[in-house]
């Protein structure tokens, strides 16, 4: 039911009384509501499916546009409301629906376009169209207007609305050479003179803002056309096509007459209902009984088991590809008008619009995917000038190695695209199917110049082959195409073209070859390194400056900037975002990472981006008042920013720090990975032609052949060519034994038609020849028909099972040489330190072997279960016997608690393996839960107590940790580089806990916790691990304890992600999925390593609240009782430190007292350097005490943790 708005709006427009239309005073307002209306559909398009009913184009908007054309307000809207109306069911609705309702309206929609087009097909419109165009045109650059411009555009997409409407093949039901609605449309435009306003757009060069448009609605004209068919139009029949027809009608002709004498060959001498029943012996019916066959003898040999069965269905995503494209053959006045307009556009049009179109198609002024209108208008009009007279000058333009180029660049990208976008993999091989037409119709052309009479075409062709052939991609395009046909997505008439423009590529490579004798061309082949970290590289940022006096004469240039910047409140916070958003670390998590971004920004002298960067920052992390409280002053602002800029940030290489700079580093890493080395080869045509023996490429080629009545006798041709190049030229006719091409050269044999097919019998005659004489000598070809094969399995049918071992050494064993061999293998099997393949080769008296095929026969001989069992490692012990388990056992207790396990082990063990070996085997028995425990613990002594604060010795400290793991990895890698090839990643498991020897990696992670207020809950999990370590010390016995959060800022502490990840590092067990609630202190931690993971939470300030201490007494000699007290005091002292650090904010002068007074201590002997949460004044003498309200941004301490000897 129509809308009652739209019908009056489409009642105000006016009334048609004969011929004659009378328009409503209303008639300019009610088109622009109709406008209005279309603007507002909804996603089913009622409205335009509404006023298709009503054919308000047909009896309203034609009329308004031939009779009132002089109305030029009127006009205008009547085309845009035209436009608007026809433009493609495709374009309304994105693509062709897939649900039944949404279906149904596409469908509706499209039927409407095709009365639209029926309705346009008319002198009359198109007079008035090409008038009007006309006078526009007539019009200067300089005199025309904007709305000039835009009704010229829109008059040339209501053309192409038009053109683009596909024709309904079911309703029209035209036959060749009969006028179809396409053609009364095209006859219209001629008739309009609308056709040589098109010829001048293309031509001029003042009208090159419509190229592209010209060329879409060409291509739409000539959409149905076949070029070779145009040029030959008035020409009278060439012999070509007549030997062609004479051929066609003796196939149907020899087809009649033997139908006809099968038929009265099937006339019995009695009445058909007494034919009788037969029983067939030997052939079985559902029981075991012979089959009882009820009809006449003459129906026997039609007889199949299948018969009466129901087909099976095949699933929509397998069925092939159907057919998009028609070509048919309009009527002839239709005919020759396109020819003349081929013609004149070859002479006048194509390079100057060629031309232009690529380079809006190369500067991207193009809308996408319009390259393909101009791969269609190569790939025609070049046909037709190679068809009509071939003048190489008329297709200067897109003759040329550049075009080569561009059209296998895009029939690359859509052939990797039709991989990828599975969705719309159809549509991404139409496009490439246009592309290889393209390609196809470039190397005819330059065939087609290699045969011309003029010494500069020749010339010009030889110099294009030189430059093809010598190119890599284009050789290897061919094949790539072939190995990933697929049937689904690409229609038969793809792998046509394709398999035609591979005998033409071969025919022109091969005789290009002979005639230079040898041929150098370009040979690529990747190399992959690997790219090793040198020992010595940094981890820290290099905009880091080394010295402060370098950051205080930074300061004084972005101050400045920074005094024209803090006075604007209003700076904008969208500009500059302080997280990645993109990043795998939680936004919360990466507060340290905005502040290294704030550091760079004033390092690199963007003072306005630090700026942004800190308000931004505020904005989103406000709790804590890390950024600056929500009321800061600008002086207060510029005095954090100095701080920021001064103070020493961890700028470690890690995934949440440096994601930027780390994602530049793998791509360079991936770039340097696989290096592609460029060199040159002589050519060989029998080994590229080589690359084609593949049992899919020959699948393809025998899916086109089976459609052989269907297929040009061209087509057959190059299929039988192929065939017959890797049967012949490359002696491997086994490639074609297989039972579904015997099944069709069956067919082809029994057809009666068979003698229009005489290269096709001839070559299906030579292939069951040359299978038949190989099935006497082996019996087993029979079965291996049944098989698609490659050369391998071609070389064994043919020269000898096993042949592939060594053809050219003896591939049989004789009795004497398989008894020597078996008795070599058992004495020396079990032999320990040396390869038995290695051993055997060494005493072999017999012809000379390969190590391929001892192997081999070894497992022939039943002596070994597989080829692996003889795989070289990198030791030559496979299996651990009980006693080497003892042994490693034994060693492992024995070097526990050195520096270096893994490195005692392998220096005392008695069998030599490798380093991965033993590590496996360490984590198989259960000795070691993770690489990590076994990795070389090296200690760093103190720096010089003269150094501040002990830099330098830190930054070596933590690189020495960094290369530790490093190290390990890469040793273990090395070993087992041919084995195992990912272990190295394995090697670092993402739960591992976190052991003393790691500790100063981990813990800058400390001043977030204590900036989100988890003082209280780091002192609570303190007090956990050293009541555990107390408790296991008394007991004697360890055993799994859950740390149990009483208080509600504990249980929001363990909820959070940055607390668990710290229990996370500390070893602490996360409770197991439906079975547990709390979280777990492990039993394998002993109270040694409880009180260092304890005493690495603390805020480490001990060495200043202890003046009685003396660092020249060890720590060894302090009593144990003592030693707990201590540990007991320091969580005490960490939440005491961190309340005097909030309370030093408010009290800046207490500060500076503080800071003069923090010296650090040498520490005596197994001391290590850690930076702790606690944080102050980069330097004493130029600690200045922050202004009120102000948060301190300061450089970390470093302190000592004792670290008791576990040697003892």
């Amino acid at each position: 039911m129509m809308n009652c708005e739209l019908l009056a709006t489409c009642s105000a427009l006016g009334y048609l009384e004969g011929d004659t239309y009378h328009k409503e005073p209303d008639c300019l307002e009610s088109v622009k509501d109709l406008i209005r209306y279309l603007r507002h559909e909804d996603e089913t398009r009622d409205v335009r499916q509404q006023l298709g009913a009503t054919q308000i184009l047909q009896s309203d908007l034609l009329p308004i546009l031939t009779q009132h054309s002089q109305d030029k307000p009127l006009f205008d809207a009547v085309i845009r409301l035209m436009v608007n109306l026809t433009q493609p069911a495709l374009l309304c609705f994105g693509s062709v629906p897939t649900e039944p309702s949404f279906r149904h309206h596409f469908l509706q929609v499209l039927a409407y376009l095709q009365a639209y087009k029926e309705a346009f097909a008319s002198e009359k419109a198109f007079g008035v169209l090409s008038e009007t165009l006309y006078k526009l045109l007539q019009l200067g650059w300089e005199e025309r207007q904007e709305e000039d411009n835009l009704l010229i555009e829109r008059i040339l997409l209501l053309v192409r609305n038009i053109l683009h409407v596909p024709a309904n093949l079911h309703q029209e039901k035209r036959i060749d050479d009969d006028a179809s609605v396409h053609d009364q449309l095209l006859w219209a435009i001629h008739l309009s003179g609308l056709d040589d306003l098109l010829l001048f757009l293309a031509s001029s060069p003042s009208e090159q803002q419509w190229s592209l448009h010209v060329l879409e609605i060409i291509s739409l004209m000539f959409r149905d056309q076949n070029p070779e068919q145009l040029a030959g139009i008035g020409q009278g029949r060439v012999a070509q096509e007549r030997s062609t027809d004479v051929a066609e009608l003796e196939a149907l002709r020899q087809r009649e007459m033997a139908e006809k004498k099968t038929r009265a060959l099937q006339r019995g001498n009695r009445h058909s209902r007494f034919g009788g029943s037969y029983i067939v012996q030997g052939l079985k019916s559902i029981g075991e009984r012979d089959l009882i066959f009820h009809k006449g003898l003459h129906n026997l040999r039609n007889y199949s088991s299948d018969l009466g069965k129901q087909p099976r269905r095949v699933p929509k995503r397998r069925q092939a590809a159907q057919e998009l494209s028609i070509q048919r053959r309009s009527a002839l006045n239709v005919r020759l008008f396109l020819r003349d307009f081929c013609s004149e556009f070859l002479e006048n049009c194509y390079n100057r619009l060629m031309g232009s179109v690529k380079d809006n198609l190369l500067r991207e002024k193009a809308q996408q995917h319009d390259e393909t209108y101009y791969m269609w208008a190569l790939a025609f009009f070049m046909a037709f000038n190679r068809a009509a007279s071939f003048r190489p000058g008329l297709v200067s333009e897109t003759l040329s190695v550049r075009t080569f180029h561009f059209i296998e660049q895009n029939l690359t990208n859509y052939y990797e695209m039709m991989l990828t976008d599975r969705k719309e993999a159809a549509s991404w091989a139409r496009r490439m199917h246009l592309a290889l037409m393209a390609y196809q119709e470039l190397l005819a052309t330059v065939n087609e110049m290699d045969m011309s009479s003029d010494e500069a075409v020749r010339e010009s062709s030889r110099i294009i082959k030189n430059n093809i052939f010598y190119v890599m991609e284009y050789r290897e395009l061919f094949l790539a195409l072939f190995r990933k046909f697929d049937e689904r997505c690409q229609p038969p008439s793809f792998l046509r073209d394709l398999v035609e423009t591979t005998h033409l590529f071969l025919k022109m490579l091969e005789r290009f070859c002979r005639s230079r004798g040898n041929l150098v061309v370009q040979n690529k082949r990747k190399k992959r390194k690997k790219k090793k970290k040198a020992p010595g590289q940094p981890t820290a940022s290099g905009n880091a400056p080394c010295s402060p006096a370098e950051l205080e004469a930074v300061w004084p240039s972005l101050a400045e900037q920074l005094q024209c910047c803090v006075q604007d409140p209003q700076l904008s916070l969208d500009s500059m975002v302080p997280f990645d958003a993109a990043s795998e670390v939680p936004v919360e998590e990466q507060r340290a990472e905005a502040m290294v971004r704030i550091q760079d920004c004033l390092l690199a002298g963007h003072a306005p981006q630090a700026l942004t960067l800190l308000r931004s920052a505020r904005e989103i992390w406000p709790e804590g008042d890390v950024f600056g409280s929500q009321d800061i002053s600008p002086e207060e602002e510029m005095q954090l920013l100095k701080q920021i800029l001064c103070v020493l940030l961890p700028r470690q290489q890690g995934t949440e720090e440096q994601g930027a700079e780390e994602e530049e580093e793998e791509e360079e890493e991936e770039e340097e990975l696989q290096v592609i080395q460029v060199s040159e080869k002589e050519f060989n045509f029998l080994d590229y032609l080589k690359r084609f023996a593949s049992s899919t490429v020959v699948r393809a080629y025998v899916l086109l052949l089976r459609s052989y009545q269907q297929n040009s006798a061209h087509t057959n041709h190059c299929i039988v060519k192929m065939l017959h190049r890797l049967a012949h030229d490359l002696k491997m006719e086994a490639l074609l034994f297989q039972l579904s091409l015997f099944c069709l050269f069956n067919r082809l044999l029994s057809d009666p038609a068979a003698g229009a097919y005489k290269e096709l019998v001839t070559f299906a005659k030579y292939i069951l020849g040359k299978f038949f004489a190989l099935a006497v000598v082996n019996q087993k070809a029979f079965v291996e028909l049944l098989f698609w094969k490659n050369t391998a399995v071609v070389r064994e049918m043919t020269e000898g099972y096993g042949s592939n071992d060594g053809s050219h050494k003896p591939t049989m064993w004789s009795p004497e040489e398989e008894a020597h061999l078996q008795e070599l293998y058992l004495a020396h099997k079990d032999v320990q330190g040396q390869d038995v393949v290695d051993t055997i080769l060494a005493h072999l008296n017999s012809a000379p072997r390969t190590r391929k095929q001892v192997i081999h026969h070894l497992v022939r001989l039943g002596l070994a279960d597989s080829v692996k069992d003889f795989q070289r490692k990198g030791t030559h012990i496979v299996l651990w016997t009980e006693d080497q388990e003892l042994e490693l056992q034994r060693l492992y207790e024995e070097f526990q608690g050195s520096d270096d396990v893994l490195g005692h082990i392998m220096k005392n063990i008695t069998a030599k393996r490798s380093r991965a070996r033993i590590v496996d085997k360490l984590l198989a028995l259960g000795l070691v839960s993770e690489r990590r425990e076994l990795y070389k613990k090296r200690r760093k002594k103190l720096a010089p107590s003269s150094l501040p604060y002990g830099e330098e010795s830190l930054k070596d400290f933590c690189q020495e940790n960094l290369q530790e793991e490093e190290n390990l990895s890469e040793e273990e890698s090395e070993d087992e580089e041919k084995e195992e090839g990912s272990e190295a990643e394995q090697a670092l498991p993402g739960g591992s806990f976190l052991l003393t020897e790691n500790l100063g990696q981990s813990l800058h992670q400390e001043e977030v916790f204590l900036l989100l207020g988890f003082s209280a809950p780091l002192l609570w999990l303190q007090n956990c691990l050293l009541r555990v370590a107390d408790d296991r010390e008394e007991d004697g016995c360890s055993q799994a304890v859950p740390l149990v959060p009483l208080t509600e800022e504990n249980e929001d502490a363990m909820e959070s992600k940055q607390f668990q990840q710290l229990l996370h590092k500390l070893g602490v067990q996360p409770p197991a999925l439906g079975q547990e609630t709390f979280w777990r202190i492990p039993a394998k931690l002993s109270p040694a390593q409880l009180r260092r993971l304890a005493a690495s939470l603390s805020q480490l300030e001990e060495e200043e609240l202890q003046p009685g201490l003396d660092p020249n007494v060890p720590v060894e000699q302090v009593p144990k009782e003592e030693h707990q007290k201590e540990h007991q005091a320091e969580a005490l002292r960490a939440f005491s430190l961190a309340q005097k650090e909030k309370a030093a904010l408010l009290s800046p002068g207490e500060e500076g007292t503080a800071g003069g007074k923090e010296q650090l201590k040498v520490a005596p002997k197994k001391r290590r350097l850690v930076d702790s949460d606690e944080e102050q004044e980069e330097d004493e003498g130029r600690s200045k005490a922050p202004e009120l309200g102000t948060p301190g941004i300061q450089k970390k301490k470093r302190f000592q943790i004792e670290d008791e000897d576990e040697n003892d």
